[in-house]
């Protein structure tokens, strides 16, 4: 494939590009996302906007992970969204956009954007808009003799949830980055030390599900060239220690009326704070959990955070149950305190955002279509049953590693079609192999435990 036939820009083109010109962006990033939702593109010259801006970028699929091609098919290519024009904070002479792929002029089926972008579809076309929100947990860290280790040698407490000193000490790196995520617009109202040594969490208002996507796969990436350039670096693994609690992405969910904006989870009536087409959402979510949680948790590691106590504070502070509740974070879905909202607490840092909200949001809206009813709210502490209460409750727990969480997501109906038959066959497969991979590997644990043991 070669370049396609290259049309004259809009007039809002055209004004975006003087814009950039004017701001002394010098290069243009088409970019997208694998299926680890990391940023894969090239790099165009301004010049050669308008070629960018109508797919001219090609890429061969089989050199990625989870972009399902043959090393023999056509190139797809970049449409890049004019919308999610970002001028990076750490070099102003880059552009960067997110970018839906196409192939042979169509849009490709196994790309993770535009997978959203069907299911938001569906959504628009019921009359709502889906609104997100999401809490950014991540580690700053430095290398050290031993491995890794906290910024701070004073970051040590076993509760280091809300330090101040801690907090201080990292205050450079922290003040960068929401002093850039600020300067995008994206307004953060507040963040702290969170309850890991080194851990940190940003919160910022929440938007549109799409525009969210976006900006987490952009945060990602500049958090780590942020704190890369003052000596450190960014982890955004879900666990990575062992005794210490784990990132999560909680998904802040609510459904708007797609003309006017408002609210449709708010009900000031219920003692939730939660409207009847709220429960409704969640009582699809509930049914599809554990094939969701192979989206949104979608790594080996993600499951050591899944578990019911372990962390140096007590409990990890994750869902292990598929239940609902109040303000409640026991449970994997919370009705946060006020109400109009639903938190998915089932999710974290290394989603890829734009397949799990497609996920989420499939399941809530298949709620909705069927009046589904989640029964009542959980506002009891679920780690103090044991899993006999639990059954006789009728509470299912999560799956417990990735194997089991992707045997869920194939045997779910609904895994297909949100995914497409493509990326269906090769989320499994690709996960699969991961399962696999991560089995075959010798462990320090296995070498300690039995090495000089027989």
């Amino acid at each position: 494939m070669g370049y396609p036939d290259i049309k004259p820009l809009s007039p809002g083109l055209q004004a975006l590009q003087h814009s950039l010109v004017e701001q002394g962006v010098k290069y243009a990033l088409a970019s997208f996302v694998d299926i680890h939702g990391m940023c894969k593109g090239k790099v165009v010259p301004l010049s050669h906007f308008d070629r960018m801006m109508q797919g001219s970028e090609l890429f061969t699929g089989a050199a990625l992970d989870g972009v399902p091609q043959e090393i023999s098919d056509d190139e797809v290519g970049t449409m890049p969204d004019p919308a999610s024009a970002t001028v990076l904070p750490w070099n102003p002479e880059v552009v960067w956009f997110a970018s839906d792929l196409y192939l042979s002029g169509q849009p490709f089926e196994a790309c993770s954007r535009t997978i959203l972008k069907r299911v938001l579809e569906q959504a628009a076309a019921m009359g709502y808009r889906f609104n997100l929100g999401i809490e950014t947990e991540f580690f700053i860290l430095k290398d050290t003799e031993d491995g890794f280790g906290p910024v701070s040698d004073r970051d040590t407490l076993a509760k280091a949830a809300y330090a101040i000193p801690t907090l201080l000490d990292n205050y450079k790196i922290l003040d960068t980055i929401v002093s850039a995520m600020n300067g995008l617009g994206w307004d953060v109202y507040s963040f702290d030390h969170e309850d890991a040594q080194g851990q940190f969490e940003t919160d910022f208002t929440y938007c549109d599900a799409l525009t969210m996507a976006d900006r987490l796969t952009f945060f990602r990436l500049m958090v780590k060239e942020l704190a890369r350039s003052q000596g450190y670096f960014a982890s955004f693994m879900p666990k990575p220690y062992a005794d210490q609690t784990g990132s999560g992405a909680h998904y802040n969910m609510s459904l708007a009326d797609v003309e006017t904006g408002k609210n449709l989870f708010e009900d000031a009536s219920d003692p939730c704070g939660l409207s009847k087409l709220g429960y409704q959402f969640i009582a699809g979510v509930l049914r599809h959990a554990k094939a969701i949680v192979a989206v949104t948790c979608p790594t080996v590691n993600s499951y050591k955070r899944l578990v019911r106590q372990g962390s140096m504070s007590g409990f990890t502070w994750a869902p292990v149950y598929v239940c609902y509740g109040n303000n409640n974070r026991t449970n994997m879905l919370r009705i946060p305190m006020g109400g109009g909202r639903v938190e998915c607490r089932a999710a974290d840092i290394s989603t890829n955002l734009y397949l799990g909200a497609a996920m989420i949001l499939a399941a809530g809206l298949e709620g909705i279509r069927e009046g589904l009813d989640p029964g009542s709210p959980h506002r009891e502490n679920m780690y103090t049953y044991s899993l006999a209460e639990l059954k006789a409750m009728g509470i299912d727990t999560l799956p417990r590693t990735l194997g089991e969480a992707v045997a869920a997501f194939a045997a779910d109906p609904l895994s297909e079609a949100v995914m497409g038959p493509l990326m269906y066959k090769t989320y499994i497969d690709f996960k699969t192999q991961e399962w696999e991979e991560y089995h075959s590997h010798i462990s320090d644990w296995e070498i300690q435990r039995y090495l000089k043991f027989f």
